[in-house]
């Protein structure tokens, strides 16, 4: 009833929000953590992590994952997209510098990137295909 478009749902998601990746954990509720993300319309969704870290670990062995997004004020809008993941080297432009500035401006974006020059040794790009959209738009609501 609220749903969002295949159009809206992808610009929606192609927009800058903080998403929420969630992945299985074996034994435990799945991992879920707050993520900067990539996306352009009709495409994957791309994220870096360290190589190393327990969550390049869990993403690798459950090859699926869900990641949400949503605006923070009424009316309330999310997407949601679950599917399965690839893993490839980074590219520092497009993966690293570029959503460094999307996130946080370009002067603040080169600090941070100089600030954490060394993380980015050993890093991977996550791609995420979305398989299975849920979205739900409130300002659809009619009052």
């Amino acid at each position: 009833m609220y749903a969002m478009t295949k159009e809206q749902r992808e610009s929606f998601l192609a927009a800058t929000h903080v998403g929420v990746l969630s992945v299985n954990e074996p034994g435990r509720g799945p991992l879920t953590i707050p993520i900067w993300y990539g996306y352009e319309r009709g495409g994957a969704v791309r994220i870096v992590t360290g190589g190393n870290s327990k969550k390049a670990s869990l993403l690798r062995a459950a090859g699926r994952a869900s990641l949400l997004v949503q605006s923070e004020a009424p009316p309330y809008q999310y997407v949601a997209v679950e599917g399965p993941l690839s893993f490839a080297t980074p590219d520092f432009q497009r993966d690293h510098h570029d959503l460094a500035c999307r996130y946080l401006g370009e002067q603040m974006g080169e600090m941070y990137l100089q600030m954490t020059a060394a993380e980015r040794e050993g890093s991977i790009l996550v791609i995420l295909k979305p398989e299975r959209w849920l979205s739900v738009d409130y300002s659809k609501m009619s009052v």
